[in-house]
């Protein structure tokens, strides 16, 4: 199978052709150009704060959503209340241009590190899609004038859906990655309809916002999920090729940076190799803790500490009992290994153990998406530790605790005019001068939490906080 990649590596341009989106400037996704997290751009400060170098700062209610950028217009979404929310603001001067409400039929309860309003908007420079956990997918103009809606759901993922919607083509695609029923399906971009839908029947939880490429010259979807990454065709949802290997749980962004294919998984502690825990067979827990003699394993019959502390996450059902079926997908879970992978993009068919270039597997974040830039690699997991690697061979430069900063991390990191830009949940972002030093510039505190992945464009840097927008530019 041919593939066709641009020579250029890390640039926004290249990118930005591949996902078809409006203008170099634009930042026109969860994560920008492609999910990269790189939009290159010069001038961008590296100290900054409430005080400091704010061009404008625009109060919206809370959301652990990241803002995007087309044109002129700035797009987030929010929650206040029982209100599911979506702002357009003014790219210049901050002012919101209008506030709409989608509907809101159920109110799911969801995991305390998620909200409500977590997906981030995709726009094609003309439109905004936004979904909402407890709705599905809505489309305004840029005038705030609704298009269509799309109800979705309800869900069952123990955290709360968190994955993004991207644009691909003329689609709207959503993976929708939950404890039962898991699938990936693309909605026409006029009028909301259903073109595709594929079950994904390895899935389980996860929150991994698919990227986009090109394999001889049509577009693929890359998706990882639960032990598998599958690579779909755009058109038809077909899966052209994919692989096993993967963490059970899967949140970051594949970056797709040349021909190759990044990707990092966490589940828990004893996914680290040479920790993992043999789970016993169902018949055996069966015969010895099954008191109940129903076939089943409840809560109070689990064989140890381990299995009733994660009851709630492999009781997939959620019937307060655990079948064989259950229990083998336990069992998978934890025999899973937390890696970081490059990958080849290149594939048809089974691609398993085929197309690894590299793997490495210590401090690997859940939550937080790599950055990868000018061929280093930057990686911190949910408590500081930072990680630099040369992105063509796997090899760490550095592993430190991210110095200066005591915090814990949720947002992914960005990067462009030489620096790497870190945001920490109590609300300090640091900035690093890029190589493998880490070498540490500044380390600016907002004094308010910070959930949301910052936006890069034209010279400026874009925060949001849980209580407001903020535009960061030299002055």
């Amino acid at each position: 199978m041919g593939i066709t990649f641009p020579t250029m590596k890390n640039s926004a341009l290249v990118l930005l052709a591949i996902a078809s989106l409006a203008h170099a400037s634009d930042w026109a996704r969860f994560r920008g150009p492609n999910g990269s997290g790189v939009n290159e751009t010069s001038g961008l400060p590296a100290e900054f704060g409430p005080d400091k170098n704010v061009v404008w700062r625009t109060p919206l209610p809370p959301g652990h959503s990241s803002p995007i950028l087309v044109g002129d217009h700035i797009f987030s979404t929010a929650y206040e209340g029982d209100k599911l929310l979506t702002f357009c603001l003014d790219r210049a001067t901050g002012r919101i241009q209008w506030r709409r409400e989608a509907p809101r039929d159920r109110i799911v309860k969801i995991d305390a590190r998620n909200s409500p309003a977590s997906p981030s908007p995709v726009s094609d420079g003309k439109n905004v899609f936004v979904f909402f956990n407890d709705f599905g997918l809505v489309s305004y103009g840029l005038d705030g004038q609704e298009r269509w809606r799309a109800p979705l759901g309800p869900f069952n993922n123990v955290y709360g859906i968190g994955v993004s919607p991207v644009l691909v083509d003329d689609k709207i695609v959503l993976a929708i990655d939950q404890s039962i029923g898991s699938y990936i399906a693309a909605f026409a971009q006029k009028d909301g309809k259903l073109v595709w839908k594929k079950e994904r029947p390895e899935a389980l939880s996860g929150a991994s916002t698919p990227g986009v490429m090109k394999l001889n010259g049509k577009s693929v979807i890359v998706a990882p999920a639960s032990f598998r990454m599958d690579v779909y065709s755009a058109d038809t949802g077909d899966i052209v090729w994919f692989m096993h290997g993967l963490a059970s749980e899967m949140k970051s962004v594949p970056i797709i940076d040349g021909s190759t294919i990044y990707i990092s998984g966490y589940n828990t502690p004893e996914n680290d190799p040479g920790k993992q825990v043999a789970i016993a067979p169902f018949a055996d827990v069966i015969k010895n803790h099954d008191a109940n003699h129903d076939g089943k394993i409840s809560a109070d019959e689990a064989p140890d500490q381990r299995t009733k502390t994660l009851f709630k996450y492999i009781d997939l059902d959620g019937d307060g009992k655990m079948d064989e079926h259950e229990w083998q997908i336990y069992a998978a879970t934890m025999a899973a290994e937390n890696s970081l992978m490059a990958i080849s993009g290149d594939g048809k068919g089974d691609m398993t153990g085929k197309n690894i270039k590299w793997k490495f597997h210590k401090s690997i974040p859940q939550c937080p998406s790599v950055v990868v830039y000018r061929d280093v690699i930057y990686m911190i997991n949910d408590t500081g530790v930072l990680t630099t690697l040369n992105a063509n061979t796997g090899e760490m430069y550095k592993q430190a605790r991210l110095r200066g900063v005591s915090d814990k991390y949720f947002a992914s990191l960005v990067a462009a005019d030489g620096k790497i830009f870190i945001a920490g949940n109590s609300g300090f972002v640091s900035v690093l001068k890029a190589g493998g030093d880490q070498e540490l510039i500044a380390a600016n505190n907002f004094d308010e939490d910070i959930f949301a992945t910052p936006m890069i464009a034209d010279g400026k840097i874009y925060i949001r906080t849980n209580a407001a927008l903020y535009c960061i530019a030299s002055k």
